[in-house]
């Protein structure tokens, strides 16, 4: 493995994952909320750069190739924990994360399973545009909740998140970002589907003619 610029934000993005659940243990809200917030859309954003510079540079390796969804399940799956817990457990918020973390869940196991077939099950542009719903959603989610935090003083507590009725800007942040998790829902599990048909051929059983 070579060590380039490409595979070293890589890297980092997979190091920020759990940075962004790290902020609100050492840090007090809203801080939490800001630190957490300019951590994601930092990491969010050399998911665009490290594979842009690596096509740029022809530095495309497989170790970046391997690392890359890693690094983006892991941001998704952690961030969306941490907001989910932070919002109230709001069920609005809890139906599409579940679908993305099904999602997430079943086609990690899934690439694992068919091995080294996985690398010829290419990644499609509905499946960029997912991730980058995704992570638009997650960061205005983000700003939602320390807008919350700052015209409350509290987080919701369990139960007591709801749809946002337009109040206020936080109620504008987390309904524009509730809006965009559950289109980010919708096309998870479209390309869920989408994956786990076209990779049926690799899961049949093979007799001996």
């Amino acid at each position: 493995m070579r060590w380039n610029l490409p595979n070293t934000l890589t890297v980092l993005r997979l190091i920020a994952a759990p940075g962004v659940a790290v902020m609100f243990l050492y840090f007090a809200r809203p801080w939490a909320d800001w630190f957490a917030l300019t951590l994601f859309i930092g990491a969010a954003v050399t998911d665009w750069f490290d594979g842009y510079l690596a096509r740029a540079w022809k530095q495309e390796s497989k170790f970046g190739a391997m690392l890359d969804p890693i690094a983006d399940k892991a941001m998704v799956v952690i961030a969306l924990v941490v907001i989910t817990g932070y919002s109230g457990m709001n069920p609005w918020l809890i139906l599409p994360a579940t679908v993305i973390l099904f999602r997430e869940v079943f086609v990690s196991g899934l690439r694992e399973f068919i091995g080294a077939d996985a690398g010829k099950l290419k990644v499609t542009k509905l499946a960029k545009w997912k991730t980058t719903a995704q992570m638009v959603a997650i960061a205005i989610l983000f700003l939602g909740t320390g807008l919350n935090y700052l015209e409350t003083g509290r987080a919701p507590r369990a139960g007591e998140g709801n749809l946002p009725n337009f109040a206020s800007l936080a109620d504008l942040a987390n309904h524009v970002g509730l809006a965009l998790i559950w289109v980010a829902a919708v096309l998870t599990a479209i390309t869920g589907w989408d994956y786990f048909r076209k990779a049926l051929p690799f899961l049949r059983d093979h007799k001996d003619s």
